[in-house]
């Protein structure tokens, strides 16, 4: 009888079965077109709004343009302070109106559908993503810093939001109010265009430096510096809609998790709660597996007993419908209620924004 010890046998187990997407994911195709009709957008109003400016500045000659409101959506520091007021008096102020209602509908597509403005419509986000594609044109990749730096750096736009709401918060409603009223406040949107159109050497190499840092870093502006979208990766965080994997449809490719601009990681969690995830769906859109990723609501008990659960998914065209929903619904509400545009006496701006260069916060 033979005394060898019988050699264990090593069962492999059982490989998970690709079941392939029935037809092509299209996330991308639609926020691209949306990004660029936003920034078609912006552009129209910009044009308008520097016909509207030069106007004033040439005293009255030429053919009047009606000041464009939209371009509020410029001055978020503005609609905080106006978001401000109208919580603690029920009012909207009569400068900036616009501000408001835009901060108020960014705030609630973050809500809804977490930080989608910002890879879905934000002009800035846009450029930012297409720097990284150049620099990755031109430098053949682009680096990820080491998880501490990483999280180092990240915490700068909570401390930049900080600041702001902190010197904000500490403001009363009436130092708000009159702040709004005095030369700075009624045209801090010249003020803004203004920058632009007269920018130092000082500005236009610190918008260089970022300009380079976004080639080589994804999103660097939007992932280390923007408190804007600080705030709204906050209030994302009460958004009932993320994205969703399922363990059992998923074949642990990792595809998801490379493609996530925020480097978060997709493939080895249930769902994303993170405040930088901005809903861009860029990980769904790789995931080769059907229904692995979604961008979805709760799961619920389905009705077919085969089925224990169902998700709700939200489709990029749904996306963009709800998106569409919230902006015009709020813009559309606040002209009907005759709260959208800054009502300023003509002979006021014919004072002030021909030496709107001149014109200092009252601070300074």
């Amino acid at each position: 009888m033979s005394t060898q010890a019988a050699t264990p046998i090593s069962i492999p187990k059982p490989k998970k079965s690709l079941v392939r997407r029935l037809r092509p994911d299209r996330s991308q195709m639609v926020r691209h077109i949306v990004q660029w009709a936003f920034v078609a957008l912006n552009l129209w109003l910009g044009v308008q709004f520097l016909l509207w400016a030069r106007y004033f500045e040439r005293g009255g000659a030429g053919m009047p343009v009606a000041r464009p409101s939209g371009v509020e959506g410029w001055l978020p520091i503005a609609g905080l302070m106006n978001f401000k007021i109208f919580l603690a008096t029920g009012e909207v102020p009569a400068i900036h109106p616009a501000a408001m209602f835009l901060f108020a509908a960014f705030l609630a597509m973050s809500v809804l559908l977490k930080k989608a403005f910002c890879s879905w419509l934000c002009p800035v986000g846009t450029l930012s993503e297409n720097l990284h594609k150049i620099g990755k044109k031109i430098f053949g990749r682009n680096l990820r810093l080491p998880r501490w730096a990483d999280i180092a750096l990240r915490s700068l736009k909570y401390l930049l939001l900080g600041f702001f709401v902190f010197f904000i918060a500490g403001m009363s409603t009436e130092m708000l109010t009159g702040f709004m009223q005095t030369p700075y406040g009624l045209i801090a949107d010249v003020k803004m265009l203004n920058f632009f159109r007269d920018m130092g050497l000082t500005a236009a190499i610190v918008i260089g430096v970022l300009m380079l840092l976004s080639m080589l870093v994804q999103n660097f502006w939007c992932r280390y510096l923007c408190p804007y979208g600080a705030l709204l990766g906050l209030t994302s965080l009460l958004s009932p809609v993320k994205i969703r994997r399922d363990a059992d449809a998923c074949i642990d490719c990792a595809k998801c998790a490379k493609a996530c601009p925020a480097a978060l990681p997709v493939d080895q969690l249930v769902q994303i709660r993170s405040a930088e995830c901005a809903g861009c769906m860029a990980c769904v859109a790789v995931c080769p597996a059907q229904d692995a990723l979604q961008f979805a609501l709760h799961p619920r008990k389905a009705a077919a007993p085969a089925q224990r659960w169902y998700r709700r998914a939200l489709g990029p065209v749904a996306v963009t419908a709800a998106l569409a929903y919230i902006f015009l619904g709020l813009v559309l509400w606040a002209r009907a209620s005759n709260h959208w545009n800054t009502n300023v006496p003509n002979d006021v701006y014919m004072h002030l924004v021909p030496k709107a260069k001149s014109v200092t916060h009252p601070g300074i």
